[in-house]
């Protein structure tokens, strides 16, 4: 399967998309299109609270791959999302304190693929990206899962910040990973946790990083300042994973 066919064009087939309950991750509309059909589709993507990108018309044909797409193109998930609580509920059928991880801004499909492979093997009951500037369930994302996106869900949800508001509430505490923080081998990662991670080049946002409990670097002996996003969730993930041994 290939990300293309995931991209639909043409205003019945987005409309039906919506209409049919599949989740849309982004709507792109031809810029002053304002007519009667593209309204009732911007009105079902309003409902689903899908991004809307407003696009000139060689970008659209780009994005749908022909000219017939009648100003209209989306993106299409590859996968369902789940929710929070679906997470939360798999781990109390395990009987296992939650282990989540939380993406802040990660954009490339190939590092949020790598992080749910992760996730996967480290034991994490799932994995939390935000609507907005974030990778979707693309089939590029499941290619790099390597078969992981079959078995760790997903959830995408409006406000990451919000929501790390209301984990708090059910009993986690969070540690956001950043170069300027506390050696991770120095802090107690056990427990009900969330792992916050950033994007790629501006990390974890200012607001994200206040609603954290604790701030997490890597040592690093190398000549450049930084790790790629999903490998630094995979080190990170696999100490918290060493202190619940108890190792």
């Amino acid at each position: 399967m290939r990300y293309e066919e995931l991209t639909i064009a043409g205003r019945n087939a987005v409309l039906e998309a919506f209409r049919s309950g599949k989740t849309v991750d982004k709507l792109f509309v031809l810029e002053h299109c304002q007519d009667g059909p593209v309204k009732a589709i911007l009105q079902e993507a309003k409902k689903q609270d899908t991004i809307v990108s407003h696009v000139a018309k060689e970008r659209l044909d780009q994005i749908a791959g022909t000219k017939k797409h009648q100003g209209v193109a989306a993106y299409l998930a590859a996968y369902e999302y789940a929710s929070v609580e679906d997470m939360l509920a798999a781990a109390e059928a395990k009987g296992e304190q939650p282990f989540l991880i939380l993406l802040d801004s990660l954009e490339d499909p190939h590092n949020l693929g790598a992080v749910i492979r992760t996730a996967n093997l480290a034991g994490a009951h799932g994995v939390i990206i935000p609507k907005r500037r974030a990778a979707g369930l693309t089939a590029a994302v499941a290619k790099a899962s390597a078969g992981a996106l079959n078995y760790t869900p997903v959830a995408k949800v409006t406000n990451l910040s919000a929501t790390i508001k209301e984990l708090k509430e059910k009993g986690l505490w969070f540690v956001c990973a950043d170069m300027d923080g506390t050696q991770m081998y120095d802090l107690d990662l056990k427990g009900p946790i969330g792992l916050v991670v950033g994007g790629e080049g501006e990390g974890v946002s200012r607001l994200v990083k206040e609603n954290c409990d604790l701030i997490a670097s890597i040592p690093m002996a190398g000549d450049i300042d930084s790790l790629n996003a999903s490998v630094a969730t995979g080190v990170l993930a696999y100490e918290i994973v060493r202190q619940r041994m108890g190792r």
